[in-house]
């Protein structure tokens, strides 16, 4: 897979944020790492990284917490995945190889590239407010 298991926590904690929007209500690590199944450093360390970014806000004190601005809830989900993962997440080799081109392609260069093609324009194009709804029912979405 693509994106790290950091970056998929980051995106469902994006998300989970992205539910909150529209009742303008923001949430605490506690709370966002028990949504997305992850432990709370592990939470405390990307949400760091993603308010860095500039992909989500936060504010301290006791009516703080972290949330989306109106700008960041249509962004698309490439930012979240970039500002884990890297620039350079839709360019790696299939097989983790360092030396791996059109050049000198692994066995799976070109159907991967393929691949990778694909989930890099649905990242671009979809946007965070798109998947807002994942926690409408007020369910998480863990998987097992």
């Amino acid at each position: 897979m693509i994106l790290s298991n950091t970056g998929k926590a980051a995106i469902k904690a994006v998300i989970y944020l992205a539910s909150k929007y529209e009742r303008e209500t923001k949430a605490n690590i506690r709370e966002i790492a028990l949504e997305v199944g992850e432990n709370e450093h592990t939470v405390a360390k990307l949400l760091q990284t993603l308010v860095k970014q500039n992909v989500i806000m936060s504010l301290k004190g006791p009516s703080g917490g972290f949330y989306l601005s109106k700008k960041q809830y249509g962004q698309p989900l490439l930012n979240v995945a970039e500002a884990i993962d890297g620039k350079n997440l839709f360019n790696t080799c299939g097989l983790g190889l360092k030396k791996c081109s059109k050049t000198h392609p692994c066995p799976i260069h070109f159907e991967y590239q393929v691949a990778r093609d694909f989930l890099e324009k649905l990242y671009a194009t979809k946007k965070i407010s798109d998947l807002s709804t994942v926690f409408s029912d007020g369910k998480a979405f863990l998987c097992d």
